[in-house]
């Protein structure tokens, strides 16, 4: 058996991704440019915009409009390098598979346990931030909603005060909707999120018309009062650029990737930038800094600023029905994410096979995808989400790091790799994204830090103990063989 440290820096060559793949293992190729662009803009806009001006808002004061413009130069530099990788490495593993390329298994490992942290957490945050708006929108329309106990988790928020909550139910009900998407088929799931994600443009276009109506120049002064907090809030803001990186998980199921890919990132970029920025500026119109702070800003804030700024209900209880539908999106496109990172790890062995076979009459991963939902709906059943929004950024940042490293290694060690996208100024803009990357992770909590490592930890220990034996590379090497075998993974049964 060959050393640990070969192990960890044995790479995947470059020539299995590129091979053309059949057999139970084999994505259907059937997404368009467009709906890749809307995956991006359905898994990003909306997060961040819907629920965290209320976290970082009171961390960075209004120079939270630095924070979100920060996070999205970050993310800027992160997708010109994803648009170049995921070009010549049309695979579904994303930033995981670029590492395991470039950087070694030991390094892929690392990654892998990020992007699955990041993804997992993403959904059930997310999951969570949606109850809100639908518990608002029955308040709105019936004059009724959940009791606590039916809408908040049992464990206490990050203030330590009791919730009076046992699950959130509608949580837990949209990751359920969500799977049942999912398994239908890809380029179903991309047509509802299309939909949802055009809705959703809509109703953020009405919050900035509305927000800018009640503009009050006094919300703007001492603009850098908080600046220290700047970072901060940037950190917190990071995780809803997760959409990039969802794109790139896509990479399998799109016709043409070498062309769609970069257009589809860059594409979403612009979009949700502009979006992120507008709708900030909007709610700080409207709003002082300090009454973000409060418990009534933490629950469907956006639609509770509409009603104030209005003394209507009415405009309110539309944003929360536009919030209801399209937030599914964010859910939807995340959820997707993790099963397709998840798929690629299995298919390279550190995990079960099972997570990789596709079912013939759906061509989907149904057990991947029921098995990463189910967990999901219990985190997001059970955790509040206040311990999950860092957890989220922390992942991603390393991911966006990673990729970057990833381009600059391959560049120049495999120099003649064919590349559809080139990044421009290289290498200034992949060493930037690391600095950028670095800067904002060094701002999150040490709890944060705390929590993600000791995850790390455990993923490389259960590497060291599953993966050692059963990593498909490792296969390969004992029997002389160049690249994985995939025809010897077994069918799922249609029944």
């Amino acid at each position: 058996m060959i050393s640990v440290g070969t192990q960890l820096a044995r790479r995947q060559p470059l020539a299995a991704p590129l091979a053309p793949r059949t057999g139970s293992t084999t994505l259907v190729r059937n997404l368009s440019t467009f709906q890749l662009m809307m995956f991006g803009v359905g898994a990003t806009v909306g997060t961040g915009v819907f629920f965290v001006l209320s976290e970082s808002i009171p961390v960075a004061g209004p120079a939270v409009i630095l924070s979100f413009l920060l996070a999205a130069i970050a993310a800027g530099l992160s997708a010109l390098c994803y648009a170049e990788l995921a070009s010549s490495i049309p695979v579904s593993g994303s930033s995981y598979s670029y590492t395991y390329h470039a950087l070694g298994e030991g390094a892929a490992v690392i990654v892998g346990g990020c992007v699955l942290l990041e993804y997992g957490v993403a959904v059930s945050a997310v999951a969570v931030g949606w109850s809100g708006y639908f518990n608002d929108l029955l308040h709105h329309l019936f004059g009724w909603q959940l009791p606590d106990t039916l809408s908040l988790s049992f464990v206490p928020g990050d203030d330590g005060a009791a919730t009076g909550g046992f699950v959130n139910l509608p949580a837990v009900v949209l990751v359920l909707l969500c799977m049942i998407l999912l398994i239908r088929g890809a380029s179903e799931s991309a047509t509802v999120n299309a939909v949802m994600v055009c809705i959703k443009l809509g109703v953020l276009l009405l919050f900035i018309v509305i927000g800018f109506s009640a503009f009050n120049a006094d919300h703007f002064s001492n603009f850098f009062a908080q600046a220290s907090g700047i970072g901060g809030a940037a950190g917190t803001i990071f995780f809803s650029f997760i959409g990039l990186d969802a794109v790139a998980t896509a990479s399998e199921e799109v016709k043409n990737p070498q062309k769609a890919i970069p257009r589809a990132i860059i594409g979403a970029l612009l979009i949700v930038t502009a979006f992120y920025v507008l709708v900030c500026l909007a709610g700080l119109a409207a709003q002082p800094v300090e009454w973000f702070g409060t418990k009534e800003a933490g629950e469907a804030g956006l639609a509770k600023i509409m009603e104030l700024a209005t003394g209507t209900p009415i405009w309110a209880t539309v944003l929360s029905a536009g919030a209801v539908i399209s937030v599914f999106s964010v859910t939807l496109v995340t959820l997707y994410g993790q099963t397709r990172i998840l798929f690629s790890i299995s298919r390279d062995g550190m995990v079960s096979k099972r997570f990789l076979r596709v079912n013939p009459r759906f061509g989907t991963p149904v057990f991947n995808t029921v098995v990463v939902s189910i967990v999901v709906a219990l985190v997001a059943g059970f955790v509040p989400a206040d311990y999950l929004w860092d957890s989220v950024s922390f992942g991603t940042l390393v991911a966006f790091s990673a990729v970057a490293i990833s381009l600059i290694v391959l560049r120049r060690r495999s120099p003649d790799l064919p590349r559809p996208f080139r990044v421009p100024l290289f290498p200034v803009i992949p060493i930037l994204t690391v600095i950028v990357c670095v800067y904002v992770l060094t701002s999150l909590r040490p709890i944060t830090w705390i929590i993600c490592v000791s995850w790390l930890v455990i993923v490389f220990a259960f590497y060291l103990v599953y993966g050692r034996r059963h990593a498909t590379l490792g296969s390969a090497d004992a029997n002389g063989a160049d690249t994985p075998d995939a025809a010897a993974i077994p069918v799922e049964d249609e029944r």
